[in-house]
Formats: C-alpha cells, structure tokens, sequence
C-alpha cells in the first residue's frame, strides 16, 4: 500500500506525459517486488531487533550509571551506524568522482578513495558527536531549540566562509545521515534513556537525536572542505 503512490506517479509520467511504454517491462516488475519484499523485511527486522536492542542497551547503561561507558556507547553508535549508512558511501563515492573531474583533487583512485573516506569519517564523527551532545540533553534536561538554533547559525556562518564546492555536499551529508541504519538505533537510544532517566518524558526528551544527527555534519563537511580546498 505504501508503495502504490510511487507506482502511480511513475507509471503517470511515463504513459501520459514522456508517452512511451517502458523499457524492459518484465525487469521493472520483478525488481518492484524485490522492493516491496526488502521492504518487508527491513520493517520486521526493526521491530524484532534493532528498536529493542537500543532500548535494551540504554536502559542497561542508564541502570548502570557510568556517564562515561554511556558517552562511549554514545559515540561508538553514532559512528558505526553512520559509517556503514549505504546512502552515505554512495555519495562520498559519487563526490570523490565529480571533486577528480573538476580538478578538484587528483585524477587517480588512490586520491579519490582516500578523500571520499576522509568524507565518509568526518560525517561518522560528527555524527557520534551528535549523540554524545544529544544524551547529555537528555540527562540534563536542557531545551532542544537552544541547540538547534545555535547549531543552524553556526552552519549559516560556516556557509559564508566555505569553499562554494563543498556547500551543497555538506548540506547533503545531512541528510543522507538519517538513513536506514542510523534512525532506528539512534532513536531507540533516545526513547530508551527518556524512558529510563527519572523526570524525563519519551515523547518530549526522547527524540531530538536524529536533528543533532543531521545538523553537526553539515558543519564537519564544510570544516573538511576547508582543509581539503
């Protein structure tokens, strides 16, 4: 069902505004169903696993009381779920090819691998710096809109200085962030610690995280393309 809307839209544009049938049809339909399965899939596996785990892991760090083992977990998870984020090897991949062409870097693969890892790894970090900022919001109750005002005026003062290059990249890198891997653990972390931290509620302390995830790369991107360029 939730797919039907999609499937409407292209198959509209295709039939009544381009007007020509599509191209290997049988292939079109047998990957749709490849994508209503992986759909599927991927929405049981965050009920089963990976929303408890990060409820389960937060309430054992919170239980524990160790703000230290609970600013790693933190860190570590923020990193590891963005560093393996498909969407973001994509297109650190994809930039690595544009930044060679325009002449940007060197035109050779070991150049361009190693600038779309140093993308990859300035995103993973400031996402993990993310959390760590947005569990200890949660721990000491301070308001969101502080944070994310004084977060978007950084970024809007860093736009002035960047290189022209990387501004659109690094406001990409915020949103490719939020993606498959990162939003499910990082919102369990969330809700979890809410839910366990006396005081707090997880509907109005529980979420933020994921603003935090999306705002501190845009500013770690353009950091990096001030050091690159």
């Amino acid at each position: 069902m939730d797919l039907i809307p999609i499937i409407a839209v292209v198959v509209f544009f295709q039939s009544v505004v381009i007007r020509q049938p599509f191209p290997e049809i049988g292939e079109v339909i047998f990957g749709i169903l490849f994508v209503v399965v992986g759909l599927m899939l991927f929405v049981e596996g965050l009920e089963i696993a990976l929303f408890p785990i990060g409820e389960t892991m937060a309430y054992a760090l919170a239980k524990k009381g160790s703000l230290l083992w609970l600013m790693i977990f933190a860190f570590t998870l923020g990193f590891s779920t963005t560093i393996a984020e498909p969407a973001l090897i994509a297109v650190a991949k994809e930039a690595s090819v544009i930044s060679s062409i325009a002449g940007l870097i060197e035109n050779n693969q070991s150049t361009m691998d190693i600038y779309a890892m140093g993308l990859r790894l300035s995103v993973a970090v400031s996402v993990g710096l993310a959390i760590v900022i947005g569990v200890l919001r949660i721990l000491k109750g301070w308001p969101l809109y502080y944070l994310i005002i004084g977060g978007y005026v950084l970024v809007m003062l860093m736009t002035i200085i960047a290189p022209d290059e990387i501004i659109g990249l690094a406001y990409d890198a915020g949103g490719v962030t939020t993606s498959t891997i990162t939003v499910p653990l990082v919102t369990a972390l969330g809700v979890g610690l809410a839910t366990v931290i006396k005081g707090r509620s997880p509907l109005m302390d529980g979420f933020g995280l994921i603003a935090f995830a999306s705002l501190l790369p845009m500013i770690f991107v353009m950091a990096y393309g001030l050091f690159w360029f």
